[in-house]
């Protein structure tokens, strides 16, 4: 009996070994899940485009709207962030399906084609699709206008503009275009500026963005309705990352977050006038390569183009100018103004630009801490124009309202309320001027953006001339983003997968 049940027992220590070596390998054959596999890998690989929306390396480092969004979803994983840039739409799905990256990030409608192989993320925002054209040219009216004139239609390889010309073909049968593998929208968009083809498609975000670089290009008309943007991923059994994150955009958005992010990018694009960016990018080639060097000298804590903007906007660059009220110089000072920050001749252009970036950091020091760094500089702009009494007056009209008084664009809107009585009459520093403060700083916003788009592309046209094969996912720059506690960052140098 002792024998047997020594027996018995022996065989459930072999059957219970044997169990649990097969529930092992069980587990090691499953396959791991993409969130699994990021969390594992420490990194969180996202493939994107290089242009001024979506992600480039400003003079502060990486930036874009992608980029900031990407940055906060590796945040929330508690991993490193790698971003992956290609040069146009060829290279970034047979990315995702080699598993170079683990999701794009680039600006993308959601397109029944592209959600027959790949998931969407939640939508963040909506474009519509516009056919471009050259300012002075013939303007086509709708899809028969463009097809009697048998001029050229050249939009981007593998980009969804395509999908929207196929739904229009089955009613237009002699509806004809050419795609092209190595251009992206922006390129396209730069040779109807120069007249080298005829039309192009692209969203309106990036138009708007583009008109402030090149204001020949205009709209034609409307291609589609607004379609959604999101980000992709690969399609999977295992829904755990699109489960996450579906709740952090849905976090961003509970918070407010989101909105701010697209203010930032493109809440400044609403209008444009086409004399005035032009006229602003003549002097960009005629003018800011002379003041550039003390731009870069005296931006201190600002971006160098940023204090161009502003300066353009005072005096257009103009060293002598001079206005009714009495201010001069380069920046506009006040002599009172001028006095505090040590300029003693504000027709100078070095004492000028220094003083007024010094004027404009202390400015920045007295905004509230509850406002996010990056929107203060509106803020100060604001209170450069119309004063900080009436910016902080807008700001408590805001909050009387029931808006978020943290957020520049509930109080832009805001500030032209201050001219009307019924608003004034109750504010502690009456009456203000405050829809030109508010076109004050869109001003300045469109300028800035200006130049960077300006020299983005100067910094892409240099990239043309190495050799590179566009079809696949290039690495331009990779900038690896530490964790929270510490501090570092490495850039590898231009080089494909």
């Amino acid at each position: 009996m002792r024998k047997q049940l020594k027996i018995n027992i022996k065989s459930l220590f072999l059957i219970t070994l044997f169990s649990a070596i097969l529930t092992g390998c069980q587990i090691e054959s499953e396959p791991k899940s993409k969130l699994d596999q990021i969390r594992e890998r420490g990194v969180l690989r996202v493939g994107t485009l290089n242009n001024q929306l979506s992600y480039y390396i400003g003079t502060e480092g990486p930036t874009g709207l992608d980029y900031d969004l990407a940055k906060l979803f590796a945040e929330q994983l508690n991993v490193k962030l790698e971003m992956k840039p290609a040069y146009s739409f060829s290279g970034l799905f047979p990315a995702l399906e080699r598993d170079e990256v683990d999701i794009i990030a680039a600006n993308l409608t959601v397109t029944p084609n592209r959600l027959k192989k790949f998931r969407s993320g939640p939508v963040y925002y909506y474009v519509s699709q516009q056919l471009i054209y050259k300012k002075g040219q013939w303007r086509p009216r709708n899809i028969k206008n463009l097809i009697e004139q048998e001029n050229h239609l050249t939009i981007p390889k593998h980009s969804s503009f395509e999908g929207a010309l196929y739904s229009l073909k089955s009613d237009n049968p002699d509806l004809e275009w050419k795609t092209n593998s190595n251009l992206g929208v922006g390129e396209l968009l730069k040779q109807v500026a120069s007249g080298e083809i005829n039309y192009t498609i692209a969203d309106s975000v990036e138009v708007a963005l583009s008109q402030r670089i090149h204001p020949e290009i205009a709209v034609a008309f409307e291609l589609t309705e607004d379609q959604p943007i999101a980000w992709y991923l690969n399609k999977s059994n295992n829904e755990s990352l699109l489960g996450v994150m579906i709740e952090f955009f849905g976090d961003l958005k509970q918070s407010g977050e989101l909105v701010k992010l697209e203010e930032k990018y493109f809440g400044h694009v609403e209008t444009f006038d086409y004399v005035d960016t032009r006229a602003f990018i003549r002097a960009i080639d005629g003018k800011l390569d002379r003041w550039e060097p003390l731009f870069k000298k005296y931006a201190g804590e600002f971006d160098w183009r940023l204090l161009a903007a502003l300066s353009y906007q005072e005096s257009h660059w103009r060293p002598n100018a001079t206005s009714p009220t009495g201010v001069r110089g380069m920046m506009m000072l006040t002599k009172p103004t001028a006095a505090s920050v040590g300029v003693r001749n504000r027709l100078d252009p070095e004492q000028s630009i220094k003083g007024g970036s010094k004027y404009l950091s202390k400015i920045v020091k007295r905004i509230p801490d509850s406002i996010e760094n990056h929107e203060k500089i509106w803020f100060a702009l604001a209170s450069y124009n119309v004063g900080f009494g009436h910016m902080m007056d807008a700001r408590r009209l805001t909050q009387k309202q029931g808006a978020d008084a943290d957020s520049w664009g509930n109080v832009k809107e805001r500030l032209p309320l201050l001219r009307q009585r019924k608003y004034y009459s109750k504010s502690r520093y009456g009456f203000a001027r405050g829809d030109e403060a508010k076109k004050y700083v869109e001003n300045i916003r469109r300028y800035y953006q200006s130049i960077v788009g300006y020299e983005l592309e100067k910094y892409n046209d240099k990239l043309e001339s190495v050799d590179i094969n566009v079809d696949n996912l290039a690495t331009i720059n990779v900038i690896i983003e530490e964790l929270p506690d510490t501090v570092s960052a490495a850039t590898a140098t231009s080089s494909e997968e």
